[in-house]
Protein backbone atom coordinates (compact mmCIF):
# COMPACT_ATOMS: atom_id res chain seq x y z
CA UNK A 1 0.00 0.00 0.00
CA UNK A 2 2.30 2.43 0.93
CA UNK A 3 4.90 1.76 -2.32
CA UNK A 4 1.57 2.87 -4.16
CA UNK A 5 0.66 5.86 -2.07
CA UNK A 6 4.14 6.81 -2.57
CA UNK A 7 4.44 5.98 -6.52
CA UNK A 8 0.69 8.29 -7.18
CA UNK A 9 1.67 11.60 -5.95
CA UNK A 10 4.35 11.69 -7.82
CA UNK A 11 3.21 10.29 -11.06
CA UNK A 12 0.36 12.17 -12.12
CA UNK A 13 4.99 28.78 -25.52
CA UNK A 14 7.39 32.26 -25.02
CA UNK A 15 6.69 35.31 -23.91
CA UNK A 16 3.76 35.81 -26.78
CA UNK A 17 0.32 36.37 -25.85
CA UNK A 18 -1.89 33.90 -27.74
CA UNK A 19 -5.53 34.02 -27.41
CA UNK A 20 -8.34 31.30 -28.51
CA UNK A 21 -11.98 31.50 -28.86
CA UNK A 22 -14.74 29.35 -28.17
CA UNK A 23 -18.37 28.94 -28.11
CA UNK A 24 -18.12 29.40 -24.75
CA UNK A 25 -14.92 31.19 -23.58
CA UNK A 26 -12.02 32.90 -24.43
CA UNK A 27 -8.39 31.56 -23.94
CA UNK A 28 -5.52 33.97 -23.35
CA UNK A 29 -2.33 31.63 -22.92
CA UNK A 30 1.06 32.18 -21.72
CA UNK A 31 0.79 35.20 -20.09
CA UNK A 32 3.61 36.41 -18.26
CA UNK A 33 3.23 37.14 -14.26
CA UNK A 34 6.36 38.35 -13.55
CA UNK A 35 8.08 41.45 -15.04
CA UNK A 36 10.35 40.95 -18.20
CA UNK A 37 13.69 42.22 -16.98
CA UNK A 38 12.76 39.34 -14.25
CA UNK A 39 11.87 36.61 -16.20
CA UNK A 40 14.44 36.45 -18.76
CA UNK A 41 12.22 34.37 -20.82
CA UNK A 42 11.49 31.56 -18.23
CA UNK A 43 8.06 30.13 -19.82
CA UNK A 44 7.28 28.35 -16.84
CA UNK A 45 6.53 31.62 -14.82
CA UNK A 46 3.44 32.15 -17.03
CA UNK A 47 -0.43 31.24 -16.61
CA UNK A 48 -3.14 30.30 -19.14
CA UNK A 49 -6.25 32.13 -18.55
CA UNK A 50 -9.64 31.14 -19.18
CA UNK A 51 -13.03 33.37 -19.06
CA UNK A 52 -16.52 32.73 -20.06
CA UNK A 53 -17.88 35.24 -22.56
CA UNK A 54 -21.46 35.75 -21.09
CA UNK A 55 -20.59 35.79 -17.74
CA UNK A 56 -19.60 39.35 -16.54
CA UNK A 57 -17.76 39.48 -13.60
CA UNK A 58 -17.18 35.69 -13.34
CA UNK A 59 -15.83 34.17 -10.38
CA UNK A 60 -12.10 33.00 -10.22
CA UNK A 61 -10.40 29.82 -9.33
CA UNK A 62 -6.91 30.15 -9.53
CA UNK A 63 -5.83 26.66 -10.50
CA UNK A 64 -2.16 24.85 -9.76
CA UNK A 65 -1.88 21.62 -11.49
CA UNK A 66 0.36 18.56 -10.53
CA UNK A 67 3.34 17.37 -11.03
CA UNK A 68 5.17 16.46 -7.70
CA UNK A 69 6.44 20.35 -7.80
CA UNK A 70 8.79 18.78 -10.06
CA UNK A 71 7.57 18.38 -13.78
CA UNK A 72 4.14 20.49 -13.80
CA UNK A 73 2.55 22.25 -17.25
CA UNK A 74 0.13 24.45 -17.14
CA UNK A 75 -0.95 23.27 -20.33
CA UNK A 76 -2.05 20.11 -19.40
CA UNK A 77 -4.95 21.80 -17.02
CA UNK A 78 -6.63 23.43 -19.81
CA UNK A 79 -9.50 20.72 -20.38
CA UNK A 80 -10.59 20.91 -16.62
CA UNK A 81 -10.46 25.16 -17.22
CA UNK A 82 -12.69 24.33 -20.11
CA UNK A 83 -15.19 22.45 -18.84
CA UNK A 84 -15.44 24.84 -15.58
CA UNK A 85 -15.83 27.75 -17.63
CA UNK A 86 -18.48 25.93 -19.50
CA UNK A 87 -20.23 26.70 -16.53
CA UNK A 88 -19.29 30.09 -16.03
CA UNK A 89 -16.10 30.09 -14.30
CA UNK A 90 -12.70 31.76 -14.74
CA UNK A 91 -9.97 29.56 -14.33
CA UNK A 92 -6.24 30.53 -14.48
CA UNK A 93 -3.83 27.63 -14.95
CA UNK A 94 -0.68 28.67 -12.99
CA UNK A 95 2.64 27.31 -14.08
CA UNK A 96 5.56 27.67 -11.56
CA UNK A 97 9.17 27.15 -11.39
CA UNK A 98 10.42 23.61 -11.08
CA UNK A 99 12.89 21.01 -8.60
CA UNK A 100 15.43 18.77 -9.34
CA UNK A 101 13.52 15.47 -10.29
CA UNK A 102 16.52 12.65 -10.51
CA UNK A 103 14.54 10.09 -9.41
CA UNK A 104 12.04 10.59 -12.59
CA UNK A 105 15.20 11.38 -15.18
CA UNK A 106 18.99 11.68 -14.17
CA UNK A 107 18.85 14.77 -16.93
CA UNK A 108 16.60 16.50 -14.30
CA UNK A 109 19.22 17.78 -11.67
CA UNK A 110 18.37 21.24 -11.35
CA UNK A 111 15.64 23.69 -10.19
CA UNK A 112 13.95 25.44 -7.35
CA UNK A 113 13.69 24.48 -3.32
CA UNK A 114 10.81 25.94 -1.81
CA UNK A 115 9.59 28.57 -1.20
CA UNK A 116 10.34 29.34 -5.21
CA UNK A 117 7.10 27.63 -6.29
CA UNK A 118 4.97 29.42 -3.94
CA UNK A 119 6.15 32.61 -4.24
CA UNK A 120 5.62 32.21 -7.71
CA UNK A 121 1.87 31.39 -7.36
CA UNK A 122 1.90 34.85 -4.98
CA UNK A 123 3.17 36.76 -8.07
CA UNK A 124 0.98 34.75 -10.57
CA UNK A 125 -2.16 35.98 -7.90
CA UNK A 126 -0.78 39.11 -7.73
CA UNK A 127 -1.51 39.62 -11.66
CA UNK A 128 -4.50 38.39 -11.76
CA UNK A 129 -5.43 40.84 -8.69
CA UNK A 130 -4.32 43.20 -10.51
CA UNK A 131 -5.49 42.45 -14.12
CA UNK A 132 -9.37 41.33 -13.16
CA UNK A 133 -11.09 44.59 -15.02
CA UNK A 134 -8.96 44.25 -18.15
CA UNK A 135 -10.41 40.77 -18.47
CA UNK A 136 -13.47 40.53 -16.73
CA UNK A 137 -13.34 38.55 -13.80
CA UNK A 138 -14.38 39.69 -10.07
CA UNK A 139 -11.58 40.18 -7.66
CA UNK A 140 -14.15 39.57 -5.04
CA UNK A 141 -14.55 36.33 -5.79
CA UNK A 142 -11.41 34.90 -5.82
CA UNK A 143 -10.95 30.59 -5.08
CA UNK A 144 -7.85 28.60 -4.94
CA UNK A 145 -7.19 24.66 -5.90
CA UNK A 146 -4.97 22.72 -7.35
CA UNK A 147 -4.27 19.04 -7.70
CA UNK A 148 -1.50 16.57 -6.01
CA UNK A 149 1.39 19.16 -5.18
CA UNK A 150 -0.66 21.89 -6.49
CA UNK A 151 -3.40 21.14 -4.08
CA UNK A 152 -0.12 21.40 -1.06
CA UNK A 153 0.77 24.92 -2.72
CA UNK A 154 -2.97 26.18 -2.99
CA UNK A 155 -3.33 25.24 0.80
CA UNK A 156 0.03 26.80 2.14
CA UNK A 157 -0.60 30.48 0.37
CA UNK A 158 -4.21 30.29 1.71
CA UNK A 159 -2.95 29.57 5.33
CA UNK A 160 0.34 30.87 5.51
CA UNK A 161 -0.16 34.67 5.55
CA UNK A 162 3.36 35.48 4.75
CA UNK A 163 3.31 35.05 0.63
CA UNK A 164 -0.06 37.38 0.12
CA UNK A 165 1.02 39.74 2.40
CA UNK A 166 4.46 40.23 1.04
CA UNK A 167 2.64 40.57 -2.32
CA UNK A 168 0.80 43.55 -1.39
CA UNK A 169 -2.33 41.50 -1.41
CA UNK A 170 -5.04 41.28 1.80
CA UNK A 171 -4.74 38.28 3.42
CA UNK A 172 -7.52 36.56 3.71
CA UNK A 173 -8.27 37.33 -0.32
CA UNK A 174 -10.43 33.70 -1.43
CA UNK A 175 -13.47 33.25 -0.88
CA UNK A 176 -12.52 28.98 -0.40
CA UNK A 177 -9.83 26.25 -1.37
CA UNK A 178 -10.27 23.22 -3.23
CA UNK A 179 -7.31 21.00 -2.71
CA UNK A 180 -7.38 17.67 -4.38
CA UNK A 181 -5.41 14.62 -3.78
CA UNK A 182 -2.38 16.82 -2.28
CA UNK A 183 0.02 16.49 0.79
CA UNK A 184 -0.64 19.05 3.68
CA UNK A 185 2.28 17.86 6.72
CA UNK A 186 5.24 18.04 4.77
CA UNK A 187 7.42 16.00 7.51
CA UNK A 188 4.22 13.37 7.72
CA UNK A 189 5.31 13.31 3.77
CA UNK A 190 8.67 12.69 3.95
CA UNK A 191 8.37 9.66 6.43
CA UNK A 192 5.49 8.07 4.97
CA UNK A 193 8.33 7.44 1.89
CA UNK A 194 11.37 7.09 4.27
CA UNK A 195 9.42 4.46 5.73
CA UNK A 196 7.78 2.76 2.28
CA UNK A 197 8.88 0.52 -0.43
CA UNK A 198 10.61 3.38 -1.97
CA UNK A 199 12.66 5.52 1.16
CA UNK A 200 15.18 6.57 -1.14
CA UNK A 201 12.49 9.16 -2.46
CA UNK A 202 12.29 10.49 1.10
CA UNK A 203 16.04 12.02 -0.40
CA UNK A 204 15.69 12.36 -4.10
CA UNK A 205 12.20 14.00 -4.17
CA UNK A 206 11.55 15.25 -1.12
CA UNK A 207 15.02 16.54 0.25
CA UNK A 208 15.13 18.02 -3.46
CA UNK A 209 12.12 19.52 -2.77
CA UNK A 210 11.96 21.49 0.49
CA UNK A 211 15.86 20.99 1.30
CA UNK A 212 17.74 18.56 3.08
CA UNK A 213 17.23 20.31 6.49
CA UNK A 214 14.15 18.56 7.56
CA UNK A 215 13.49 21.56 10.37
CA UNK A 216 12.25 23.59 7.18
CA UNK A 217 10.00 21.10 6.59
CA UNK A 218 7.77 22.29 9.23
CA UNK A 219 7.46 26.06 7.31
CA UNK A 220 6.49 24.26 4.14
CA UNK A 221 3.69 22.59 5.81
CA UNK A 222 -0.17 23.68 5.91
CA UNK A 223 -0.93 22.26 8.98
CA UNK A 224 0.89 24.15 10.10
CA UNK A 225 -1.07 27.33 9.92
CA UNK A 226 -4.51 25.88 10.80
CA UNK A 227 -4.95 28.71 13.15
CA UNK A 228 -5.50 31.32 10.10
CA UNK A 229 -8.10 28.49 8.67
CA UNK A 230 -11.14 31.10 7.92
CA UNK A 231 -13.12 30.36 4.77
CA UNK A 232 -14.70 26.95 2.99
CA UNK A 233 -12.63 24.35 2.02
CA UNK A 234 -13.56 21.23 -0.09
CA UNK A 235 -10.97 18.87 -0.06
CA UNK A 236 -11.34 15.58 -2.40
CA UNK A 237 -8.74 12.95 -2.57
CA UNK A 238 -8.29 10.17 -4.75
CA UNK A 239 -7.89 6.50 -3.55
CA UNK A 240 -4.09 6.08 -3.65
CA UNK A 241 -3.60 9.45 -1.71
CA UNK A 242 -5.75 8.90 1.30
CA UNK A 243 -3.47 8.36 3.80
CA UNK A 244 -2.26 12.51 3.53
CA UNK A 245 -5.36 13.38 3.01
CA UNK A 246 -6.98 11.44 6.14
CA UNK A 247 -3.73 12.95 8.08
CA UNK A 248 -4.89 16.82 7.14
CA UNK A 249 -8.13 15.85 8.36
CA UNK A 250 -7.61 14.58 11.08
CA UNK A 251 -5.23 17.83 12.22
CA UNK A 252 -7.97 19.85 11.43
CA UNK A 253 -10.41 18.15 13.81
CA UNK A 254 -8.12 19.17 16.18
CA UNK A 255 -9.40 22.45 16.16
CA UNK A 256 -12.85 24.31 16.10
CA UNK A 257 -13.15 24.93 12.36
CA UNK A 258 -15.94 22.91 10.55
CA UNK A 259 -16.55 25.18 6.68
CA UNK A 260 -14.69 21.75 5.37
CA UNK A 261 -16.13 18.87 3.19
CA UNK A 262 -13.94 15.83 2.41
CA UNK A 263 -14.85 13.48 -0.22
CA UNK A 264 -13.64 10.70 -1.11
CA UNK A 265 -13.55 8.77 -4.34
CA UNK A 266 -12.18 5.00 -2.93
CA UNK A 267 -12.96 3.33 -6.98
CA UNK A 268 -10.06 6.15 -8.61
CA UNK A 269 -6.88 6.20 -8.72
CA UNK A 270 -4.48 9.68 -8.22
CA UNK A 271 -4.22 9.48 -12.05
CA UNK A 272 -7.86 8.42 -12.66
CA UNK A 273 -9.15 11.03 -10.45
CA UNK A 274 -7.30 13.92 -12.45
CA UNK A 275 -8.93 12.13 -15.81
CA UNK A 276 -12.48 12.11 -14.45
CA UNK A 277 -11.99 15.86 -13.33
CA UNK A 278 -10.80 16.80 -16.46
CA UNK A 279 -12.09 14.80 -19.62
CA UNK A 280 -15.50 13.23 -18.40
CA UNK A 281 -18.27 14.95 -19.92
CA UNK A 282 -20.02 14.76 -16.26
CA UNK A 283 -18.38 14.49 -13.25
CA UNK A 284 -19.73 14.47 -9.98
CA UNK A 285 -16.93 15.85 -8.32
CA UNK A 286 -15.97 18.48 -10.83
CA UNK A 287 -19.66 19.43 -10.28
CA UNK A 288 -18.86 19.51 -6.63
CA UNK A 289 -16.15 22.30 -7.50
CA UNK A 290 -18.93 24.28 -9.41
CA UNK A 291 -21.38 23.93 -6.85
CA UNK A 292 -18.68 25.09 -4.08
CA UNK A 293 -17.63 28.30 -6.15
CA UNK A 294 -21.63 29.71 -6.70
CA UNK A 295 -22.41 28.50 -3.27
CA UNK A 296 -19.45 30.92 -1.39
CA UNK A 297 -18.54 33.48 -3.97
Amino acid sequence: MLKIVSIALLLISVATLTCGQSTHFTTYNDLAYVEDDVNKGDSLQRLNLVVPNEVKGAPLLIWIGGGAWSYGDRNQEMALAGKLAESGIAVASVGHRLSPATWRDPALDEGVEHPQHVLDVASAVKWLYLHAEAYGYDTASFFIGGYSSGAHLATLISLDNRYLENAGLPFPLFKGIIPISGTYDIEHYHQVLANGNQPELAKLHVEAVFGSDTSGFIAASPTSYLHNLGVPMLVICDNSLYVYTQHFEDKIRETDFRQMQVVYTYHLSHGGLWKHLSFDEKSIYRALMVDFININR
